[in-house]
């Protein structure tokens, strides 16, 4: 299939896609962000995965999208996304192969970006990543839904999962750029149905850690139901982000995972 996309709407999606710091040919590993997080998160993975070229993608509603609304509901996002990814893909001199890393809503969203493009019959990658997550029909979020949150019981639950710094969380002026994002987001994660398809057939790597408040490691195994394809479980000593805390162990997992491809 072809999708054919506005250049400007594609570098939106993938602000640092001239940048990889990869070897020409290498292959396109499309990562996405947790809640309320950005193309930033994954920005200094870039030349440290072998024969990949990471591509970090930038939802609206944050950092150089900022001026955009966020989505609120998942299947616009997806929808919107695969457009971007298989724009993208067609235009690799990867041979139309990828690969596709989320963490936390991150995870979600590149699992239910896969089954999109397969609906539409396109390519499907040639292993998905997820950390951070509970697999997609197991997951649930309890409480209080994080979009009708006050700011000071949202700054409590960044602090709660780490991953963003104190410093922003003290200055009112940048807690109001990056609220709006951070509550839609959850939404997005809070009103997400899953819905029982076939299994993926596809290679799945999930990284659980063992100190995280909002994932049971019990539920990240969950994801094995989800595949035909071989399945890996890496877990990670700490918190929420711990894969970031040790990238370099993340990366050499999916260097390894990837080698066949890279």
């Amino acid at each position: 299939m072809s999708i054919t996309i506005d250049d400007d709407v594609l570098s939106r999606w993938l602000p640092f896609r001239a940048l990889t710091g990869a070897e020409p040919g290498a292959l396109p590993l499309y990562c996405l962000p947790h809640a309320g997080g950005a193309a930033s998160a994954f920005r200094a993975w870039q030349g440290k995965v072998p024969g990949v070229a990471v591509q970090p993608v930038q939802p609206p509603g944050r950092e150089s999208r900022h001026r955009e609304p966020p989505y609120q509901r998942m299947p616009p996002m997806v929808s919107d996304l695969a457009d971007a990814v298989l724009a993208d893909v067609e235009t690799s001199a990867a041979g139309r192969r990828y690969a596709l890393y989320g963490h936390s809503l991150g995870a979600i969203v590149a699992f239910e970006l896969v089954r999109e493009i397969r609906r539409r019959g396109g390519p499907q990658p040639v292993h998905l990543f997820v950390s951070g997550s509970d697999a997609p029909h197991l997951t649930y979020e309890a409480g209080p839904p994080v979009g009708g949150m006050s700011r000071e019981q949202v700054v409590a639950l960044l602090r709660t999962l780490g991953g963003t710094p104190e410093w922003l969380l003290a200055d009112p002026g940048a807690l109001e750029m990056i609220l709006p994002a951070v509550q839609a987001d959850f939404t997005v994660k809070e009103t997400y149905r899953y819905e029982p398809e076939p299994p993926l057939d596809v290679p799945l790597t999930a990284m659980p850690s063992d100190a995280d408040p909002r994932v049971a490691s019990a539920k990240v195994a969950g994801w094995e139901a989800l595949t035909g394809g071989p399945f890996e479980l890496h877990p990670f000593e700490g918190g929420h982000f711990a894969v970031f805390e040790q990238a370099g162990r993340t990366q050499a997992i999916v260097a390894e995972a990837l080698r066949p491809w890279a």
